[in-house]
């Protein structure tokens, strides 16, 4: 991909080929700003206050208690509207979570400095200094005493949010999204709190966090595709990870026996409202439980995040009200295909029908198994029909190649997937801890290698030596952090909740 080309003109050095009008004037602005000696580019800001820590520390306060304690306040923000009377001028300084309006007098900060205002645009960046009142209307404002320039924006933003209905404009350009729209930030806030939370919840538990490599010689943890690269110096194919998996349960063989990481993934897959290639997950594992302690402790993590981001046991999620007071049904993978399928029980009986009909669900490759035809069917008929927190638990032994098989049937796996609002959010099981038997799951996926399926992977033989030192019963767990964060701020596709969501070039 070639670089830009970069428009030189005398001063300006913009990317942009053609500039408008206002473009142009903008660069006239910023000429005279320098000629008057004005550092248009400073090194720092001294501030007391943010944008949104204004309005949340002063907004309760009456006209008289703002008058009486007289708060002088520095504040820097992005002026993104301007309203000019003359001699006096009203504009609103916003930061990404809020706006204040600000108030600007000739007599108040001098004539000079108050046509030099004149050369300010909306998008500009600048330092307020003043105190705080109420206009007679009641609306909070800053009476400005000085002014400093921070930034200049030679380009105007859109007049109003209408201007950037474009949603593929909004991603690729999301510094205009998050000026032009406070709930944009707040879904971002929102989603640092999750991830704070979650924090909070396992460290006070006793769990270490750690760091596992992003980039591994074999992928393995998960049924993907992943990314290829090529380590120069080494001379050797390296993958992005797929899943952090292998490498945590390996702490656990080690002796740590509470880990999680929030980690970044790759997998080389369509894109849609609910997947993006990079996404972030959370991965946990902790020693001596199994899968039923998990859906315990699952129940617990996502009432407390619920309780702690909005302050209550249910969320508002599209047309529906998501409860997650404990407990939660536990339906067998099998019951769920059922109940929500709309097929005929004994269609179950006839394998190559069901494979059939898994082919004609998805546009990749027709499955090759009666399993995988069964999680086609799981992924494409029901999945979507399940609002409410639910745990689908048992799904064949065959999909899940790193699950314990179940006691009760060893053709199903003590495994679980926890659906909400038709996604599925966490994927948990009891971890296989055989070796022997480790190393025939790993065989049998990696000849269905051979028969086209490049979801599977070569047999990893040294996480199998880590399983020959001994891992005790554990439990672990995924969860999809950009699916949570969608439940939590109310976002239907997942790229409203991930700052950069990859995109074709334009």
């Amino acid at each position: 991909m070639s670089e830009p080309e970069v428009k030189k003109d005398g001063d300006r050095h913009l990317v942009k080929e053609e500039l408008s009008d206002q473009e142009l004037i903008r660069l006239e602005k910023w000429k005279k700003l320098k000629d008057r000696g004005i550092d248009v580019f400073p090194h720092q800001a001294e501030q007391t206050h943010s944008v949104f820590e204004v309005v949340r520390d002063f907004f309760d306060l009456s006209r008289e208690e703002l008058e009486e304690k007289h708060h002088q306040v520095k504040v820097p923000g992005r002026i993104i509207a301007i309203r000019k009377m003359g001699r006096a001028t009203f504009f609103h300084l916003s930061d990404f979570r809020d706006r204040v309006q600000v108030y600007l007098r000739e007599d108040l900060i001098g004539k000079e400095n108050y046509e030099l205002f004149d050369l300010f645009d909306i998008g500009d960046v600048i330092l307020v200094e003043g105190w705080l009142f109420r206009t007679r209307t009641g609306e909070l404002t800053i009476l400005a005493e000085k002014i400093t320039f921070l930034a200049k924006s030679f380009h105007p933003l859109p007049e109003k949010w209408h201007g950037l209905q474009d949603v593929e404009l909004r991603y690729r350009q999301r510094y205009l999204d998050l000026i032009m729209n406070p709930e944009s930030g707040e879904t971002f806030r929102i989603r640092s709190e999750l991830i704070k939370k979650m924090r909070q919840y396992f460290d006070s538990r006793g769990f270490i966090e750690v760091e596992t490599p992003m980039m591994q010689v074999m992928p393995g943890g998960a049924l993907a595709r992943p990314f290829k690269t090529f380590h120069q110096a080494l001379g050797i194919n390296l993958y992005l990870r797929i899943a952090p998996e292998l490498y945590l349960k390996r702490l656990v063989v080690g002796g740590m026996e509470k880990v999680y990481e929030i980690n970044r993934n790759f997998r080389n897959e369509g894109i849609d409202s609910q997947h993006n290639p990079e996404f972030t997950m959370l991965e946990f594992y902790q020693a001596y439980i199994d899968y039923n302690q998990l859906m315990d402790m699952t129940e617990d993590l996502f009432l407390f995040l619920t309780k702690e981001i909005h302050g209550k046991e249910e969320i508002q999620y599209g047309d529906n009200v998501i409860s997650f007071q404990k407990p939660w049904p536990r339906l067998k993978f099998k019951e769920a295909i059922l109940k929500y399928s709309g097929l005929a029980p004994g269609r179950f009986d006839n394998e190559k029908e069901i494979i059939e009909l898994a082919g004609t669900l998805t546009t990749d490759h027709t499955p090759v198994t009666y399993a995988k035809a069964l999680d086609v069917i799981f992924d494409k008929l029901v999945k979507e029909k399940i609002i409410q927190p639910t745990f689908i638990i048992n799904p064949p032994r065959e999909i899940s190649p790193l699950a314990k098989a179940s006691r009760e049937n060893p053709g199903e796996a003590d495994r679980f997937e926890l659906m909400v609002a038709g996604m599925e959010l966490a994927n948990a099981f009891s971890e296989l801890t055989d070796p022997f038997e480790q190393r025939q799951r790993f065989e049998e996926q990696a000849a269905m290698r051979k028969t086209g399926d490049d979801e599977s992977h070569p047999v990893d033989l040294d996480y199998v030596e880590a399983l020959e030192y001994g891992l005790p019963p554990t439990g672990g767990e995924g969860i999809g952090l950009d699916r949570l964060a969608m439940i939590f701020t109310n976002q239907k596709s997942i790229r409203e909740v991930i700052l950069f969501p990859l995109l074709k070039p334009r």
